[in-house]
Formats: C-alpha cells, sequence, structure tokens
C-alpha cells in the first residue's frame, strides 16, 4: 500500500507555518511499512482542492487529508471530498452530543458554525477526537482509502495513533521498511555518488538516496520486504558492497553525529583533549560537550579571539604572530601544542581562520581555515578554503577538526 498525504490550509503556503503533521504521518506510516509517495500542500480554495484530490485518487490507494475540518467558512474538506466521491453530508447525533458537551466544560454555547463538525459523508466512518471538537473521517471508496484528520498537531496525532494505527496495519498486509543511514566526511557528493552508484544502481529494492547535509554526505537506504528480518538481509548486501567503496570516509552507521564517534574513540583509546579555537569561537568545544559522558575525554579549551589572548592562553610566541600573521600555518600549530602542554593532554587542536564575511585578503580570502593537532607523535596542520558564509565556515572548520581527531585516534 502506498501512501499520499495533502495538507490543507493556506497559512501553510505562507512563510509562518511548517507542515510538521506531515512528518509525523510519514513516520507512522514506515513503521507499518507503508511508503509515501506523495506529499502535496494547498490553500483554502475549493477548485484547488478538488484538483488535487482527483489527482491523488487516480494514484494512490492511501490518501490523508490535514485541516480543513473545523467550524470556519474556510474548512472545505469534508465538503470537497464529499462532492468528488459522489455522496452527500449527514449529521450524525452523536458527534453533535460530543461537541454540545465539550463547549459546555468550557463554558461556551454551540453555535451554528460549530455543526459543520457534526457533519460526515454517507457511508463513512467517524473517528473520536479526544482533544478538541473536530472528529476524524475514514472513508473506503473501491481501491482508495481516504482518511481525513484534523490540522492540529495535538489533536491529530492521539486520533492517528489510537483510530488509525491498528486499522493501517491489517491494510498493510505485513509489509515493512527498514533504513539504514551511512554519514560520511571529507568527500564531496559528486564523488560519493560516483563511487557508490557503481553498486547501488544494480539494486531496486533496497532504494538509494544521497544527501547533502551541514558538515557531511548521508547515504539513505530503504528496503522493503515481508518481514524485518528480510528486509535487514537486503540492507546489509547492499550495505556492506557500499562500505568497502567509501572505505575510512565512514564515520557512522548508526546514527551517530561526528563528536560522539569522536568521543567513544578517545574514551576507548584513553586519550584526553583540549582545544583553542579562534574563528569558530568556543564551536569546537560546545560539540564536543553537547552530549554526556564528554568530561571523560574533554579536559576544556580556550577562545583566543584575541592576538593578545592567543599568547597568553595558548602561550603564542608574539613575535610568530607578528611575523606570520594571526591566521597562518605556524600560529595554528603553536596553538595546538600550547592548548596541549598547559592542560596536559593527550591531544590538542588549535583552529584559526578567516570566517568573514569581512576580514579576507586577496593572500587570506574568507574561508582560509588553519586547523592544527598536537600529540605524542608530532603536530599535523592542514590548510582548508571553505566556501559559503560566516556560519558554513564555522560549522565546516569544526567538522573538519573532528575528522582529523577521529582519524589521527584511529590509526
Amino acid at each position: 500500500m502506498d501512501a499520499e498525504i495533502i495538507a490543507v490550509g493556506s497559512e501553510l503556503l505562507t512563510p509562518l507555518y511548517l507542515d510538521t503533521n506531515s512528518l509525523f504521518l510519514t513516520e507512522r506510516l514506515n513503521s507499518l511499512g507503508i511508503e509515501v509517495r506523495f506529499k502535496t500542500v494547498v490553500g483554502d480554495r475549493a477548485d484547488d482542492l478538488a484538483t488535487v484530490l482527483k489527482q491523488a485518487l487516480s494514484r494512490s490507494a492511501l490518501i490523508i487529508l490535514t485541516g480543513g475540518l473545523g467550524p470556519t467558512e474556510d474548512d472545505l474538506t469534508r465538503q470537497v471530498v464529499a462532492e468528488i466521491l459522489g455522496r452527500g453530508l449527514r449529521e450524525v447525533p452523536e458527534i453533535r452530543r460530543k461537541i454540545e458537551e465539550r463547549l459546555a466544560r468550557f463554558g461556551r454555547p454551540m453555535a451554528l458554525n460549530n455543526l459543520r463538525q457534526a457533519m460526515v459523508p454517507e457511508g463513512a466512518a467517524w473517528l473520536e477526537n479526544k482533544n478538541g471538537t473536530a472528529p476524524g473521517i475514514w472513508i473506503e471508496q473501491g481501491r482508495n482509502l481516504i482518511v481525513l484528520l484534523p490540522g492540529p498537531p495535538g489533536e491529530l496525532e492521539a486520533m492517528f495513533d489510537a483510530a488509525c494505527m491498528p486499522r493501517l496495519a491489517q491494510a498493510a498486509h505485513g509489509q515493512r521498511i527498514r533504513t539504514r543511514v551511512f554519514k560520511l566526511v571529507g568527500l564531496p557528493e559528486s564523488e560519493v555518488d560516483k563511487r557508490a552508484a557503481a553498486v547501488y544502481k544494480a539494486y531496486e529494492n533496497p532504494t538509494t538516496t544521497i544527501l547533502a547535509k551541514p558538515g557531511a554526505i548521508e547515504i539513505h537506504l530503504r528496503a522493503r520486504a515481508p518481514s524485518d528480518h528480510e528486509a535487514d538481509a537486503l540492507l546489509a548486501e547492499l550495505g556492506d558492497k557500499i562500505e568497502l567503496v567509501l572505505e575510512d570516509y565512514i564515520f557512522s552507521t548508526k546514527g551517530e553525529t561526528l563528536e560522539e564517534v569522536v568521543g567513544m574513540y578517545l574514551v576507548m583509546r584513553q586519550k584526553t583533549l583540549a582545544v583553542a579555537e579562534s574563528c569558530t569561537g568556543g564551536l569546537l568545544a560546545e560539540r564536543l560537550t553537547a552530549f554526556p559522558g564528554s568530561s571523560n575525554f574533554f579536559l576544556g579549551g580556550a577562545v583566543c579571539y584575541s592576538n593578545g589572548l592567543k599568547s597568553k592562553l595558548a602561550g603564542v610566541p608574539a613575535a610568530l604572530i607578528e611575523e606570520h600573521g594571526a591566521v597562518s600555518q605556524p600560529v595554528a600549530q603553536a596553538m595546538a601544542e600550547g592548548v596541549r602542554a598547559r592542560t596536559g593532554a593527550s591531544i590538542g587542536v588549535g583552529i584559526t581562520g578567516i570566517a568573514g564575511p569581512t576580514g579576507g585578503s586577496p593572500e587570506k580570502p574568507v574561508g582560509l581555515v588553519f586547523i592544527a593537532l598536537a600529540d605524542e607523535r608530532g603536530t599535523q596542520v592542514r590548510e582548508f578554503r571553505f566556501p559559503g558564509n560566516r556560519e558554513r565556515v564555522r560549522l565546516w572548520s569544526t567538522q573538519m577538526a573532528l575528522e582529523m581527531i577521529r582519524r589521527r585516534i584511529r590509526d
């Protein structure tokens, strides 16, 4: 069974509101083995909704409409659905009674427009709304199953879990969907696809999607099978081949962040870490301390933004800054070695660069970053030129610093 979600509401076509309901519904449907093939957002116009619904009926077995079930004039979902399906609307006395009782509890009279919510297409079942006045509607017509749900997430989620999930579990006929995600750093998206395509193009199931995320590339595999065991076997077959072609660029296969992986390696190797940051302004330290247990490996760090504090906190000689400039390989090296020596950490990291949007020059443009890593084996310094705005340069600086730590400890 493939599904389609139609989110109804003109507010969802503005920059002020997001359709979060479809994310919740997709997660729930996937857990039942139901694939969501299409998602549409449509405003509160009867003609537009009718057009979208007709198209959905022609291509999707399960259609879920969210929103447009309220008491106001622009709440048109039930009317449009009834018209397209050729069904009249009837008032359900029990729904009316429940609406009256709910409003009475809040000391509100029953307005005439609330009666809209007691109207249900003929032959349809209605779904109780324990958190609001708009009931859901369940319609079976030929090969199509149409479900109407209220828009407020607090009402939709409770109703879907209680009334829809058990019914859909029977209709899904035991299909299962399982996923696996590889996270990579150090290769551009095009190179990842070039290496992986030779493998995944031979498979229709699992399907493969490659996504560029902030600071990383992700490969998403999705397998459909009659059981979790069979789906997992499909994922393992393709996943093992992808791991072979992408090798050590993969840092996570179970959803971990790069900082979590680095923390795990540091604990396993019984290493400690300290950082001296300039252009990243403490972002690397923030990422390393964002999860429990980081005190087992992270000693601390210094935000050495000014040249004076590079000397005072990280021990960088003022003459070195004067000779090479604050953004330079020698200064990054001195920052890493200095913070390591002053804290007694196993590993010291230094980051200095130009995050922009100002401060660059032809010789040292915006995006130029030097990252140094010092340990008992010596000091490694890498030069990077990151494109993008200030936020992107800072994020990528910390990402590559973490990747340098990961590779250093692993090797």
